[in-house]
């Protein structure tokens, strides 16, 4: 018989141990640690909550390749059913775990339409106004939604705010919600680079983005803003699909930019923002590889880049396609570890 001697120490190491992993399993979010990489040391906040095009199957796998694959420390957060703890898209006011974003080097958010309570968004509210940077992704252009009676104090995040025109949207990431441009769910999407920015390091490795999502039109982009892409809109929906000839083209809508943003701390923040980010838009290499790019352009380590980022998915991926009521009912947050 094998005897194992316990000592206080080892007791008590053994219990915080139990005491931790229990802990995180009950979190409503997910993390992934990060490690050997560039971005060892760095803490990424991916944010999802949208009806439409299925974030809370995209964040994670950008979570896992940014950790994996880049070293970043991911928290993936999500919006909760309370009663049972799974990931729903449709609960609009429950987005647990937004504190993690006092320790985030990096915001990424893809929410679409949220009414957070007070004591959630007031996390999003110092992240926005700390200086620190933010990647917006599809529908973030449209990221909240107040009803008319609400009393929050956050109201001004509103998409169609006149407080605070255009909202967080308009003010932070350079548009907000204004309508399709392409024909949705009849004309895809190919990113075409903007001559004049090619060199830009977040376009490194960056030739063939497209995607199934219609172009947004672009009607209130700052003049200082960077456009990377524009979005030339197909005749349908493959990647093979010629360039639609008329006036959706002529000229083409922003699809990709960075600019800046000085909230409340007078600190000016790095903001990157892409109209693409659906699910299936990431099955697109070369768009996860813009985004990853972004992240490090981010942080302050665009000298770190490579040539050709690595932008292979960790795992198995294959996302829904858009459209309202397709999420996979029945998931918790913990189902999406490594």
């Amino acid at each position: 018989m094998t005897r194992i001697r316990w000592n206080q120490a080892s007791l008590t190491s053994a219990f915080l141990l139990l005491c931790s992993s229990l802990t995180a399993a009950a979190d409503p979010w997910v993390v992934y640690p990060g490690g050997d990489g560039p971005g060892q040391g760095k803490h990424i906040v991916l944010v999802a909550g949208d009806e439409e095009y299925r974030s809370e199957e995209s964040m994670p796998m950008l979570g896992k390749l940014l950790s994996v694959r880049h070293g970043f420390k991911c928290t993936v957060l999500f919006s909760i059913n309370p009663d049972d703890g799974t990931i729903d898209p449709l609960n609009q006011k429950n987005i647990p775990g937004l504190e993690n974003l006092r320790s985030a080097d990096l915001m990424i958010i893809a929410t679409r339409f949220r009414e957070l309570p007070d004591e959630q968004m007031k996390y999003v509210d110092e992240y926005v106004n700390s200086g620190k940077p933010i990647i917006g992704l599809r529908t973030a252009t449209h990221a909240f939604k107040y009803d008319d009676a609400s009393q929050s104090r956050y109201k001004k995040y509103h998409f169609r705010s006149s407080e605070w025109p255009g909202g967080f949207g308009q003010q932070v990431l350079g548009e907000t919600w204004v309508n399709h441009h392409g024909h949705h769910k009849f004309e895809s999407t190919r990113g075409a680079i903007n001559e004049s920015q090619k060199e830009n390091p977040i376009l490194r490795g960056v030739k063939d983005v497209w995607g199934p999502t219609d172009v947004y039109t672009i009607a209130n982009l700052p003049d200082a803003a960077e456009i990377l892409l524009y979005g030339q809109v197909l005749e349908g929906m493959n990647p093979g699909d010629k360039p639609l000839a008329g006036p959706k083209n002529d000229p083409m809508m922003p699809l990709a930019w960075t600019k800046s943003y000085t909230g409340s701390s007078g600190k000016p923040a790095k903001i990157f923002c892409t109209t693409m980010g659906a699910s299936v838009d990431l099955a697109s290499e070369d768009l996860r590889r813009l985004i990853v790019n972004a992240a490090y352009w981010a942080v302050g380590m665009e000298d770190k880049i490579p040539e050709k980022a690595d932008a292979d998915v960790v795992g198995d991926y294959e996302p829904t396609f858009y459209g309202f009521g397709k999420f996979k009912p029945g998931v918790k947050p913990s189902d999406l570890a490594l």
